[in-house]
């Protein structure tokens, strides 16, 4: 589960302070791994300083339909709008993903 965290918290800087709003690569790796060191909370802390700095650059942004800087991809820079849609998209994923584990863990399922 930290590790789907880890990957959420680069995704949401990759998309929205790279990509989209063309910022320098900071300190984040994309698919680093959980370390010993990393905690739940100093992960949840980073996801939701992540996602703060994704919504000042979705709030920064007056045209929906404008390209960002770069992509990520081989593709030509997204819109927001993209960047945005893609975001719930792999939001609910890895949230599916981690539903699937609690499941496996306790049993319970929700309805």
């Amino acid at each position: 589960m930290l590790q789907l965290l880890k990957h959420l918290t680069a995704v949401e800087l990759n998309w929205f302070v790279w990509a989209y709003a063309g910022a320098d690569r900071e300190q984040w790796e994309d698919e680093a791994a959980v370390s010993a060191d990393d905690t739940a909370s100093d992960l949840a802390r980073a996801y939701r300083e992540a996602v703060a700095r994704a919504n000042e650059v979705a709030l920064a942004c007056t045209d929906l339909d404008r390209p960002g800087a770069r992509s990520l991809r081989e593709t030509p820079p997204p819109s927001m709008r993209w960047v945005l849609v893609h975001m719930i998209e792999e939001t609910a994923r890895h949230a599916g993903h981690a539903d699937i584990l609690r499941e496996q863990i306790d049993g319970s399922i929700g309805r």
